[in-house]
């Protein structure tokens, strides 16, 4: 395809490189909905196990854990609400303000996300495996660069 090509679908080199960052990351999404799936969970929820896995065997208040996550969970609570069901995390109030609740990841939790070790680790392989390390690397940083002036002071995802 040349360039000229290009500019007839697309509207300028911004609007084609965005469309292609959502379509990689619509392609990769179907792989990891695809694995996780096959565990009844959801990509969000995985994420919110394993940033409480990283944080065992302390607990984390809920509005830390939201900020941590990979992208935006307006309803927390609710997924929440099905980790605890599965006996996969672990909510309570804070003693010392009945406000704040704390999250923590339970020995069930635990062996689970264990268990996703190697499913996930094949599925990322799919996605990206055939990228060469400095690609990867050079993506990462490219990755950063895009979303830099996109995230909060306080994001874990800064640098």
């Amino acid at each position: 395809m040349h360039a000229g090509e290009r500019l007839l679908r697309f509207d300028s080199q911004l609007q084609e490189a965005f469309l292609n960052l959502w379509r990689t990351y619509d392609r990769l999404r179907s792989l990891e909905d695809e694995c996780f799936s096959r565990f009844g969970l959801t990509a969000q929820q995985y994420n919110m196990l394993r940033v409480l896995k990283a944080r065992h065997p302390r607990t984390l208040p809920t509005l830390e854990l939201a900020q941590r996550l990979v992208s935006r969970a307006p309803d927390i609570t609710r997924m929440l609400d099905k980790l605890e069901e599965r006996g996969l995390v672990m909510r309570e109030r804070s003693k010392d303000d009945r406000r704040t609740v704390q999250v923590a990841i339970t020995a069930t939790g635990l062996a689970f996300a264990e268990q996703l070790h190697k499913p996930l680790a094949e599925c990322q392989s799919r996605q990206l495996g055939h990228l060469s390390d400095p690609d990867l690397q050079r993506l990462i940083e490219l990755l950063r660069l895009a979303r830099a002036p996109h995230e909060g002071e306080t994001s874990a995802w800064r640098g």
